[in-house]
């Protein structure tokens, strides 16, 4: 090679190595730090956001009713939690945001959700039956959301209805303290929390949702409609590396417990670190159903806008689960990365 090739060939070398790589692309993730989020920490400490040239800020918030508004404006890209009266007025609203992949939900032995009573009151008997809860003060994360809907099944059953109760509006750590102090009666409430307000002695599980509403879809990946329309294939991608999230918890849990073993060790460590807790309370705890390709049981979001309709948080007359529900991304990113094994 003459001397102005090699000349030549070492411009254009340090042009390519000197050339600035293409940004990550960025997204705004509301978070409620519960064990619906689990998928959302492994993605983020593994690295698969980044893979996709993702750059994830993920931003802690109350309620999933606290994300519509942000998910409307496009404040936020993507949310998670309880689907509720406000997505289903959103929409009425025109503005759109998509229910895109279940996070978890409940299934035989995965009971990570269920009805809880102060100890005290359940030692004296003052709570024996579902009956008992009539004038009991229960709390709830936030108005016309799908724990209300989980307290009329129970209702249902037991023959009262929900104005017989006295509800009360707080977080879930806030609930935790509440029961503790004795401010509250009880609530529905999920892991790591449930665990946590058991392991303290202030509260007695009465019955797992399964009991009482089998297969409630407790926890949904929601997107923005900008997110959905403006940058569908960054919306594509932060699905595949939440799959990939969703499986790894998978991996590590059999029959609605964990797996003993490193593998189980580290989904652990970053739950904990995710959530805010110490590692024994999240090994202590009952998991979630996450299924690994992201299917949503829609017959139970029938189930809880009926709820809505019923209550008067929903007054729309023609607004169906269907209109809000868009699986195409989930299945897509299902597709790509193919049928789901678990790891031995």
């Amino acid at each position: 090679m003459g001397l102005f090739h090699r000349r030549a060939a070492l411009a254009l070398a340090a042009a390519l190595f000197s050339f600035p790589a293409l940004a990550a692309d960025k997204v705004n993730v509301g978070v409620l730090n519960a064990a619906g989020d689990v998928g959302l920490f492994i993605a983020e400490a593994r690295g698969y956001f980044k893979a996709e040239g993702l750059d994830v800020t993920l931003n802690p918030l109350d309620s999933a009713v606290k994300m519509m508004p942000l998910l409307g404006t496009g404040d936020l890209d993507v949310g998670g939690g309880a689907t509720s009266a406000s997505l289903y007025n959103a929409a009425e609203r025109k503005i759109d945001v998509r229910v895109v992949a279940s996070r978890a939900r409940t299934a035989p032995k995965y009971l990570y959700q269920a009805l809880i009573i102060r100890k005290d009151l359940v030692d004296s008997g003052r709570y024996k039956t579902f009956a008992d809860l009539k004038g009991m003060k229960l709390a709830f994360a936030s108005p016309g959301s799908t724990p209300l809907s989980s307290l009329n099944e129970v209702a249902k059953k037991a023959g009262f209805k929900l104005s017989d109760v006295d509800i009360t509006y707080m977080n879930f750590g806030a609930q935790v303290a509440a029961l503790q102090s004795k401010a509250i009666d009880g609530t529905i409430m999920v892991e790591p929390y449930l665990g946590q307000a058991i392991a303290s002695g202030a509260a007695v599980n009465i019955a797992p949702t399964e009991d009482y509403y089998p297969a409630a879809e407790v926890s949904l990946l929601l997107y923005g409609d900008k997110f959905i329309k403006e940058r569908p294939d960054v919306a594509r991608r932060f699905m595949k590396a939440f799959l990939r999230g969703a499986r790894d918890f998978n991996d590590v849990i059999a029959d609605g417990r964990w797996k003993s073993g490193p593998a189980a060790d580290d989904v652990i460590r970053i739950f904990a670190k995710g959530v805010n807790m110490p590692e024994a309370t999240i090994r202590n705890m009952t998991p979630q159903y996450a299924d690994p390709d992201g299917k949503v049981n829609v017959s139970s979001l029938r189930t809880d806008l009926a709820y809505f309709k019923e209550a008067g948080d929903v007054t729309s007359k023609t607004i169906t689960s269907d209109m809000i529900v868009d699986l195409s991304f989930a299945e897509k990113a299902a597709a790509e990365l193919g049928p789901y094994k678990p790891k031995q």
